[in-house]
């Protein structure tokens, strides 16, 4: 059965903005009721104790009792605006509900039991689907419906045709995975860069030659290129003595 959980409302007699925006600063929430056929009623209630009231229950399975100028109406929350960076509440939606006619809303789903397949296999069990849409009557309601999971095997799901809920109709299509079990996740390897294997794969014996040391080897060698030998001094040949005139060689 849904929580009851009771609130006080007071009405606001100016909307917009610069309204809302002193209301939170008064420590009020800004809301909304409406259904039914009556006009859209602009309502505050205390930031603090709407807070409280929501703590520990499923807001959209609660049923709210509004206390609104001493009369009391029973409600859903159908949207809660929070901002956007706090946690703190800024608007609520009430919708209006009468015991004798049947509501639509949704219920969460709450998993239970650990699956074989967890146990014995190493699975994972995964949750898809986390709420379902129902139509009840307001004394009906449930404030979650439980699936028992224990049974299932890797490679087995849950799925909305495996719900049961008393006194209600069940709204969401009927072949919606609900919970399965996956296989365990194998872990993944990661493979070296291609910079990184080079580097490894460099041999750490050569020793690199320094930018210093490579320019004064390369000085020598083109001195060494440019500097050529000095030729050989060439041997003098010998003068033939000149012969005597007038005469023969003795």
């Amino acid at each position: 059965m849904a929580q009851v959980v009771s609130l006080l409302a007071n009405l606001r007699t100016t909307t917009g903005k610069g309204a809302a925006r002193q209301a939170r600063f008064r420590g009020e929430v800004p809301a909304v009721i409406y259904g039914h056929g009556r006009e859209t009623q602009a309502l505050s209630v205390g930031a603090k104790a709407l807070e409280k009231a929501l703590t520990g229950v499923e807001p959209e399975s609660t049923i709210i009792e509004l206390a609104v100028d001493g009369k009391k109406t029973r409600a859903l929350i159908r949207e809660i605006q929070r901002h956007p960076v706090r946690p703190d509440i800024i608007h609520v939606d009430f919708y209006e509900i009468h015991a004798e006619e049947k509501v639509k809303l949704k219920v969460p789903v709450r998993l239970v039991g650990s699956p074989d397949g967890v146990r014995n296999a190493g699975g994972v069990l995964d949750q898809v689907t986390r709420e379902v849409e129902i139509e009840v009557l307001p004394e009906n309601i449930p404030d979650r419906v439980e699936l028992d999971v224990t049974a299932l095997k890797i490679g087995d799901s849950l799925h909305v045709r495996d719900l049961r809920i008393s006194n209600a109709t069940i709204l969401t299509q009927d072949d919606l995975t609900i919970a399965t079990v996956v296989p365990p996740r194998a872990e993944e390897v990661v493979a070296p860069a291609p910079e990184a294997a080079a580097e490894v794969a460099e041999p750490e014996l050569i020793r690199k030659v320094r930018e210093g040391e490579e320019e004064e080897g390369e000085g020598e060698v083109e001195g060494k290129a440019e500097a050529k030998p000095e030729a050989k001094a060439k041997p003098e040949k010998a003068e033939k003595p000149e012969k005597p005139k007038g005469g023969k060689e003795s």
